[in-house]
Parts: structure tokens; C-alpha cells; sequence
């Protein structure tokens, strides 16, 4: 009587290269096509139609590997199921599997680690590389609870722990802080590491919790009274310090005391009269053209003799180090020994 079942070889397997359907019984056939490939088949009837299903290419399954899946596929028609149907929702169920866990390992990430990871993302969209910092030392100062938590498990409280301290005698701070917690909670929930609402949110949520930041400002930073423009003018022109003609380019310009602390002589054209400050120096981000008057070219005629290189308010290091600019703090250094801590010059801070 011939033989039913495993009616092949390994040997067999590895050496036929003929094309046809190679029965191995009930079922199992070994299938080598025109162009040389080489895969295991299994056939079966369900509901009274032939059916037919791959069990994968020879090169990964082997005979014997060949032989359980196609017993498996015998046992399920046993059941009364389609091995087509039972194997889709075994690829389906270890899928879901396979990403509850990722989620579980996922949501394992503390808060620290999603935020390092946002703020890497950030960086190349930031001007200033001191923006990187000013969240890291933000988050590091006023969060340090939630940075070692799991991302997943932050909740309103978490929040409200973090911001409250801070909330009415550092309102600006505060501010700033709710807003990254919010930017790195949304991060993670984009990345599929939360789910739900921002707890960080203002408006509908934190707004009915904590009172408006608008109620707790303290007003206007001082500033000088025009009347005393003059005197204070005067002044400043007596003084003949780098940073004192910085600061007088300043208030004549109305610009920002980045902008002119970090102003070079290729953006100045004398012959028109004009300072053209790039983009990547504003705050809107646009190229801005400041006129110039004859008392800000006079500023420029003064400090001409003492640049050494880039800037047009060189920083006053020894000869021989590198191009610098000026610091704000010798400006700010300037208005104190000017006896004027709590004056502020438009433009300057």
C-alpha cells in the first residue's frame, strides 16, 4: 500500500528543482514554479469548496516546519474553521499584542526624556541657541517631580504641583512654564505615548483653576521721564566708555540691545545712511532697515577707531583674544554707576 503521508525527504526537498506540485499527503505539497521558486503549499476543502492556503518559501520553512503548520491548519478544520480565517486572526491578535506592548513600553518614558526629545526637535527651528537652554533649565528648575515621571501618567495635580508655587510670585515664568509642559504633553500624545486631554491646557481647563496671569502683572517697567531725556543724555555722552556709546546708539535707533550689542560694519552703510539689520537678529524674523541719523552716525565715527575686527561695540577683552561683541551686562554695569537702576531706556530692556 503506498504512503499516505510524509512521503518526502529532506533530501528530496533540497534536490528537486523541476517545476510541478510535490505531494507530501494529506494535504502538504511542496511547490516549485517556472522561474525557480521554491514554497509549501497546503490544500483542504471548507464548505464544500477547494481552498488552498502558502505556508512560506522553502529557503525559511522546512520540511518538518512545513509538516505542524499544515497540522495545524488539519486541526482547525477539524474545529469546523477556516485555516485562512484562524491564521488572519492570529496575525491580527499578535499584532494587537505587539503593539499594546510597544504602548506599555512606551508609556514607560518619563516626562525628562519626552521633553529632551522635543526640544532636540526644536533646535534646528530655533535662532537663538539660548532658547535650548531656557527650556532645559525651565523644565530642570520648576519641574523636577515631572521630569521622572511616566509621560503617561502625568494628570491635572501633576500640573498644578508644578505651576502653583510659582503661579503668583513668578507669573511670567509660570506662564512660560504651563506653556512647554503643554508643548511636551502634546509631543507624547502625538507620538502615541498619551492619551486624552492636555491636562497643561489654559482655556477650559487650568483657566477655571488657577486666576488669569493678566490679574497678576505688575504694570510697566519703570522708564525715564521724557523731561529728564535731555539731562540723561547729556550725561551719557560724558562718559566715554564702548558701552556707553552703545547705549546711546541704542535709544537714537530704538532698536533692541541685542541688535546693536551684536551689529557688524558689513551691515552699515554710511554713504546712505543706513543700518540693515538681517533676519535672524529680529524677532519678527524679517530684515529690518534702521535710518540713521547724524547723531547715530556720529556714535559710529566715535567707536570706528577702537574695532578690532566684526562689531561695530567690540567687547573691551585684552588685544589678541577673539572677536566678540560687547556684553549687555557692561551696559547694564553703565546705568548703575550712572545711578540709574531703575531707569529703562526704550528699546534696551
Amino acid at each position: 500500500m503506498a504512503k499516505l503521508t510524509n512521503r518526502l525527504t529532506a533530501k528530496q526537498v533540497e534536490n528537486t528543482k523541476a517545476p510541478g506540485r510535490y505531494p507530501d499527503g494529506a494535504g502538504l505539497y511542496f511547490h516549485v514554479d517556472d522561474k525557480g521558486g521554491r514554497s509549501w503549499i497546503f490544500r483542504f476543502k471548507f464548505a464544500k469548496r477547494e481552498r488552498q492556503m502558502g505556508l512560506g518559501p522553502a529557503r525559511d520553512v522546512t520540511l518538518a516546519r512545513a509538516r505542524e503548520l499544515a497540522g495545524e491548519a488539519r486541526a482547525h478544520l477539524a474545529e469546523g474553521r477556516d485555516p485562512l480565517d484562524a491564521r488572519k486572526a492570529a496575525i491580527e491578535t499578535e499584532k494587537r499584542a505587539k503593539e499594546e506592548a510597544e504602548r506599555a513600553e512606551a508609556a514607560k518614558r518619563t516626562f525628562g526624556e519626552v521633553a529632551e526629545e522635543l526640544i532636540r526637535s526644536m533646535s534646528p527651528a530655533w535662532r537663538n541657541p539660548k532658547h535650548r537652554q531656557q527650556w532645559k533649565n525651565t523644565i530642570a528648575t520648576y519641574a523636577k517631580r515631572l521630569r521622572t515621571m511616566a509621560i503617561a501618567d502625568i494628570d491635572t495635580e501633576a500640573v498644578l504641583e508644578a505651576l502653583r508655587p510659582i503661579w503668583t510670585v513668578k507669573p511670567e515664568t509660570a506662564s512660560r512654564l504651563r506653556g512647554r509642559i503643554e508643548r511636551v504633553l502634546d509631543y507624547a500624545r502625538a507620538q502615541g505615548l498619551r492619551t486624552g486631554e492636555n491636562p497643561a491646557r489654559w482655556r477650559g481647563h487650568l483657566d477655571h483653576i488657577l486666576p488669569p496671569r493678566a490679574k497678576l502683572t505688575r504694570g510697566h517697567h519703570a522708564a525715564l521721564p521724557y523731561e529728564a531725556a535731555g539731562t540723561f543724555m547729556r550725561r551719557l555722552r560724558d562718559r566715554h566708555a564702548v558701552a556707553a556709546r552703545a547705549l546711546e546708539f541704542t535709544i537714537l535707533t530704538a532698536a533692541r540691545s541685542g541688535e546693536v550689542l551684536r551689529a557688524c560694519w558689513a551691515e552699515i552703510d554710511l554713504e546712505r545712511k543706513v543700518w540693515t539689520v538681517p533676519g535672524i537678529r529680529m524677532k519678527a524674523g524679517r530684515e529690518h532697515r534702521v535710518p540713521l541719523s547724524d547723531a547715530a552716525l556720529a556714535v559710529l565715527e566715535t567707536v570706528k577707531p577702537l574695532s578690532r575686527g566684526t562689531y561695530v561695540f567690540p567687547s573691551q577683552a585684552p588685544k589678541g583674544e577673539a572677536d566678540a561683541p560687547l556684553s549687555v551686562m557692561s551696559m547694564e554695569m553703565l546705568l548703575r554707576r550712572m545711578d540709574a537702576d531703575n531707569v529703562t531706556v526704550h528699546g534696551f530692556r
